[in-house]
């Protein structure tokens, strides 16, 4: 195994025996004012335990289920609405990209730039993301082993980037549902990067409402639990005030008011695995 690697984002350290720290957010920006208020609440769940967190939103959520379903704000007022954000709070931020063109100016603002799943095998993606120096978490594909995510650190590391998280969002199980390997938590951890453990998407029955993708978000601490257990660098969670009116993936994500509760236990669970 390669000896385990940290990666810095912001004031956060991330991976080795380092405490948890939190991706979170809403799936989809919507408003400043939204997203302020959201910062606010996760920053209140996170306090007691000093959690540190990123905060994390889209501005475009490019792979929905249906072009008549919601997309987001956009580039360029995302991300200026992400930079208030990180600017407010003293927060890193995160979002994703999904072609080689978003990598270079998403780069200037957010701290992590995000490759979702379905992409992670694009080569010149990668790249661009690698180049900016920004870290990466990039997302297994559903449908990739994890010992194959070695190739995809390989190309993003080629551009003399080493700030890379991976992170675990389900596998394909038949049609419109995922299941959690936790083998392939440990498995991915030999690469040496940081392994996130995406709760909520992991959750998610992808396509499975026919317009949306339907979940279960009452699954999504359990996992989360579980994760913590077999040990991850940092938990990926999203969180919403009102999720079953959410424009984006709403069936998986958190009630933010429990956000608190969550992330005491699983504090407890994490430093129960890490020892500390």
């Amino acid at each position: 195994m390669t000896e385990p690697k940290i990666v810095t984002v912001g004031n956060i350290a991330i991976g080795g025996q380092e405490p948890i720290a939190l991706i979170t957010g809403p799936c989809q920006l919507e408003s400043l004012d939204h997203a302020r208020m959201m910062a606010e609440k996760i920053a209140e769940a996170c306090a007691p335990t000093g959690t540190k967190f990123i905060f994390k939103a889209s501005y475009d959520k490019a792979n929905r289920s249906s072009i008549k379903t919601q997309r987001g704000l956009g580039m360029d007022a995302g991300l200026t609405i992400l930079s208030k954000i990180r600017d407010e709070f003293g927060c890193p931020i995160l979002t994703d990209v999904h072609d080689a063109a978003q990598c270079a100016p998403a780069g200037e603002v957010c701290d992590v730039l995000q490759i979702p799943a379905f992409l992670c095998r694009q080569t010149d993606l990668l790249l661009a993301a690698g180049e900016t120096g920004r870290a990466i978490n990039v997302k297994k594909g559903q449908f990739l082993a994890p010992w194959d995510m070695a190739n995809v650190a390989e190309k993003i590391a080629s551009t003399g980037n080493q700030n890379i998280m991976l992170c675990d969002r389900g596998t394909s199980f038949g049609y419109n549902t995922l299941v959690t390997d936790f083998r392939g938590l440990p498995i991915m951890a030999q690469t040496g990067y940081p392994v996130v453990f995406d709760a909520t998407h992991s959750v998610q029955q992808p396509g499975g409402q026919g317009m949306t993708s339907g979940g279960q978000r009452e699954f999504a601490p359990v996992l989360a639990r579980a994760a913590c257990a077999v040990g991850v660098s940092a938990l990926f969670i999203e969180t919403h005030e009102d999720p079953d009116n959410a424009p984006s993936d709403g069936p998986n994500m958190i009630p933010v008011d429990q956000m608190a509760g969550l992330i005491k236990t699983l504090r407890a669970f994490d430093a129960l695995q890490k020892g500390i």
